[in-house]
């Protein structure tokens, strides 16, 4: 963490790192200040109550009261900014530091009343990065919830029928990635989370490792499955993918998914405290390429495996560390990533297995359960 004293303006549902520091969700922007290394929040009036009981470690001031002396003063106008300029220079303090996402608005409104904004570069909250145990725990709940939806889907599959040119039936109606993806998602939110942008890309949409998916599921196919909840509880995530067929894989899809199977095991045996986020990248790639499947560009677009290697996980859904050809992250125990090969060709789809771990001075731990297979 910054020496220096620290603002941030930001809604906690929205901003990992207001969530971070002041332990409460709030649709509406708080106001957080670190001063002289003391935690300082302000809230609404309508607010008060609740951040005294979720935000203790905190003191917590009123905005509302704020504003209100602020217009008495004179000015018309009064901006969350103008509230914490004012709090900053009650207190003699005419420098701040804040993130390097802040509003270039608040920034130029703080300038004016005479504060100083300096941004930090890199992560704000750098501790972030390494999880204490409840944080842990945390995350490992939020995983549930995407294994919840995962088998929900999973039972979907296994349980619909094939019609004409092969269309998955699920119900006596066709099964859609719409459809299942419903399914997913419904089964999410009873678990206690919200997924965001669950895939479920059908054939060769799954070429594209992004591609939501959309349109009638189709047996003998992979089918490309990634869920991504949030647990509406603490605001942590977790992410899984598995890759599927219903029926019998083609020959081809076989051999992709054996390499990506051999290589996020590779992936998963080199995480390890004090490993560059670099090495493991570049590791599945050689074992891709070992096992027949280059990287190239081809017809204006990339083709094999196309993405980066995993990503920590935690109150954002992507955070360091970072796992790709150029990161020179180092992993350290107490860090929680995902592993995530793939392979991608348009004539065929994608094949991607990804599971979440925690990185310890021994290896790295699992946390996920759900079991991979790839025929249904």
């Amino acid at each position: 963490m910054p020496s220096d004293n620290l603002l941030m303006i930001a809604a906690s549902a929205r901003d990992a790192n207001m969530l971070y520091a002041a332990g409460m969700f709030a649709d509406d922007a708080l106001i957080y200040l670190r001063l002289r290394g003391r935690c300082h929040l302000l809230v609404s009036d309508a607010e008060l109550g609740r951040a005294r009981k979720q935000a203790g470690h905190c003191r917590i001031l009123s905005a509302t009261r704020i504003a209100e002396r602020l217009r008495k003063e004179g000015r018309k106008r009064v901006t969350m900014a103008h509230i914490a300029a004012a709090v900053l220079l009650d207190r003699g303090l005419r420098k701040v530091a804040v993130p390097e996402d802040f509003s270039l608005g608040f920034a130029r409104q703080l300038r004016d009343a005479g504060v100083k904004v300096k941004p930090v570069k890199g992560e704000f909250f750098p501790q972030r990065e390494l999880k204490s145990a409840d944080e842990v725990k945390k995350v490992s709940a939020a995983l549930v919830m995407a294994e919840v939806g995962l088998s929900e889907g999973m039972q979907v599959l296994k349980n619909a029928k094939v019609g004409r040119n092969k269309r998955l039936l699920w119900r006596g109606l066709p099964l859609t990635s719409d459809r299942l993806r419903a399914v997913i998602d419904a089964a999410v939110v009873q678990a206690g989370g919200v997924s965001s942008r669950t895939i479920v890309a059908g054939g060769k949409q799954g070429c594209d490792p992004n591609h939501l998916g959309h349109g009638a599921l189709r047996a003998n196919q992979p089918i490309l499955l990634d869920i991504c909840p949030r647990s509406q509880k603490t605001g942590f995530h977790a992410d899984i993918t598995r890759t599927v067929v219903k029926g019998r894989a083609s020959d081809g899809v076989r051999k992709m998914y054996r390499a990506v199977e051999a290589a996020q095991e590779l992936g998963l045996n080199l995480v390890r405290h004090g490993v560059e986020g670099r090495a493991v990248h570049r590791a599945i790639l050689g074992s891709l390429k070992k096992a027949g499947f280059e990287t190239a560009r081809r017809d204006g677009h990339m083709e094999g495996f196309v993405h980066t290697a995993g990503h920590g996980v935690g109150l954002d859904l992507h955070e360091a560390p970072h796992l790709n050809a150029n990161s020179r992250d180092l992993l350290r125990a107490g860090q929680v990533l995902t592993v995530e090969p793939g392979l991608y060709y348009p004539d065929i789809g994608g094949v991607r297995l990804e599971d979440v771990a925690l990185v310890t001075r021994n290896g790295a731990k699992n946390l996920t359960k759900s079991e991979k297979v790839l025929e249904l």
